[in-house]
């Protein structure tokens, strides 16, 4: 059974066992370990903090409302203070009396700071209104707090709220009223609860709810709008820790509860803190890796630069071959197929290259004396048109018009014999439409219009030379002429997806099916001779110039016009060569 060799793995597989063993396990469950033991702690401890500012919150509203439920109680046991106001005056002069030498006393000194104001409401019609005491009219009836407190029967304090206001209402009942209504109502100290709501140290939003769910009182700066709706009814997003206290054993705190919601993200806020921890054991999880990747990289290490020394000298025309090792990773089949390429180099060299060479080299030159022959055709054939129309226009008008159109004509040769290259821009080969077309006008005068546009993007890209004007010509000469109508010709040239794209419409007499067939497969034949010589001419040289890499397409319908669409490459490398 042969040894285990690190050799004989896979390099795939090294990188594989590199990564995981050194990389991917450590990382991943350090990194995991730590964010879960440091975000529970800190999560525990937030909670904890939170829980206990809610409590202190709690007593300390419980402080506040105790100390108008002090005073609820001190008058509602009071006997003289109770027959005072049950009393029926004789005048207004024994009320007068009365509240001066006794009410006026016991009102005195009762306000504290959880106590904004406290009001004593009777129907004794023989009372007056002074103080702290007010008479108990349909207004006061009418009122938001005296119909919330209609609801309620017991003999202790209910805590209502109205108008933003928590309130203390009682019925002063103890003694016999005469069948007079007396309410006793307390108004809390709302500054001094909205400075523990802000000052509880709750990160986060707390809600006063009264005993049926319904929002009393909160630190939200928007609770404004949601005082009185349901808490139930609020959306928080998910992230989101609740809490809840509920006054319970307080008969006129019963039902009442607190409920705090806290982002979880203000919690985690402290993992951040830590942020040194993590990239120490950052380190530590990469520094480990590494001396690991470094020792098994080792051995990959040393016997590519072998081969790498070798790959030089082959620059030089040195073809060496490695010494073999017994090795049956990739770094060893390499070897293997070096050695085994250098020996066919080697071979190639002496006995193929040379000769392919020059097959190579006569086949361009061939193909460039058959692109040569091709443009040499087009020239001859479209002077012969050039000057025919010139002839017919004069022999027609019998005026000096046509040194109009033999200057057309002269630019046009002059253009063509002056091109020493295969290609030209757009610009140049629009030129040469534009003063072709110029002379047609000048020949079929008003049955012929034309339109030429062109995107500017693409009046720089270099074309072969002359691969679009034969298509015009025989747009005009096969199209419009036999036309009896204005024969209408427009030329489109734009860029698409990194191709220039040539669209040529007429409004000629069209094609039929049949005569398409015969134009497109006389087209695809290797013969020059034919009716369509200059467009056979042009496709011809679009085919050596472009392969397989343009698309020539032709629709015709008969009586109503032709269209033909060229798409080329813009692609450098599928560009025709100078």
């Amino acid at each position: 059974m042969p040894r285990w060799n690190l050799n004989y793995m896979k390099l795939r597989d090294k990188l594989l066992l590199m990564y995981v063993l050194s990389v991917f396990i450590p990382i991943v469950v350090t990194n995991v370990v730590s964010y879960n033991v440091t975000s529970a702690n800190i999560r525990s401890q937030k909670t904890r903090d939170a829980g206990m500012a809610l409590n202190n919150l709690k007593n300390d509203l419980r402080v506040t409302i105790d100390q108008g439920v002090g005073l609820s109680y001190s008058l509602y046991t009071d006997p003289v203070f109770n027959d005072t106001i049950s009393r029926s005056f004789q005048s207004h002069f024994e009320y007068i009396d009365a509240y001066n030498s006794y009410l006026k006393g016991q009102f005195s000194g009762q306000l504290n700071q959880g106590i904004r104001w406290y009001q004593v409401y009777t129907d004794n019609s023989t009372i007056l209104s002074s103080g702290y005491i007010d008479r108990l009219t349909d207004v006061v009836r009418s009122s938001n707090w005296y119909v919330q407190f209609q609801a309620y029967s017991a003999p202790y304090p209910a805590l209502i709220s109205s108008d933003q206001m928590l309130s203390l209402v009682q019925r002063l009942d103890n003694l016999d009223t005469g069948g007079r209504e007396q309410l006793l109502k307390i108004d809390l100290n709302m500054d001094m609860i909205k400075q523990y709501f802000h000052n509880s140290g709750f990160d986060g939003k707390v809600y006063l709810l009264d005993p049926g769910g319904h929002i009393q009182f909160s630190n939200d700066p928007t609770a404004e709008a949601q005082i009185g709706k349901r808490y139930s009814e609020i959306q928080f997003p998910n992230k989101m820790i609740p809490f809840e206290l509920t006054y319970t054993g307080i008969n006129y705190l019963e039902g009442w509860s607190l409920q705090g919601v806290m982002d979880e993200e203000i919690v985690l806020k402290e993992v951040r803190k830590s942020r040194s921890f993590v990239v120490w054991l950052a380190c530590i999880n990469f520094v480990l890796p590494s001396i690991i990747i470094a020792a098994m990289s080792r051995t990959i290490h040393v016997r590519l630069v072998r081969i790498l020394k070798h790959m030089k000298k082959v620059k030089t025309q040195n073809f060496q071959t490695i010494p073999p090792e017994d090795a049956r990773d990739e770094i060893g089949q390499l070897t293997m197929e070096f050695n085994r390429m250098t020996e066919t180099i080697r071979n190639l060299i002496h006995e193929v290259y040379l000769a392919d060479i020059q097959k190579k080299d006569l086949e361009l030159k061939q193909q460039q004396a058959q692109l040569h022959a091709l443009h040499s055709q087009i020239n001859p054939h479209f002077l012969f048109n050039t000057l025919e129309s010139v002839r017919m226009r004069s022999l027609i008008k019998g005026e000096k018009e046509t040194a109009k159109i033999v200057h057309n004509m002269a630019k046009m040769f002059r253009k063509s014999i002056s091109w020493n290259q295969n290609d030209v821009t757009v610009q140049e080969e629009l030129e040469l439409i534009e003063s072709f077309l110029q002379i047609q006008k000048y020949r079929f005068g008003e049955k012929l219009q034309y339109t030429i546009e062109a995107d500017p993007a693409v009046l720089m890209y270099r074309i072969p030379k002359m691969v679009i004007l034969p298509f015009v010509e025989n747009a005009s000469i096969h199209g419009i002429e036999s036309s009896p109508g204005v024969g209408i010709i427009q030329l489109f040239v734009s860029m698409e997806n990194d191709q220039l794209h040539i669209r040529l419409t007429d409004n000629g007499i069209g094609m039929s099916q049949a005569k398409l067939e015969e134009l497109l497969s006389y087209l695809d034949q290797n013969t020059d001779m034919g009716e369509h010589v200059g467009m056979k001419n042009a496709y011809s040289r679009l085919k050596l110039c472009y392969k397989n890499h343009f698309t020539f397409d032709i629709q015709t319908w008969e009586g109503e016009g032709t269209r033909i669409q060229i798409k080329l490459p813009l692609d450098p490398s599928a560009m025709p060569g100078d």
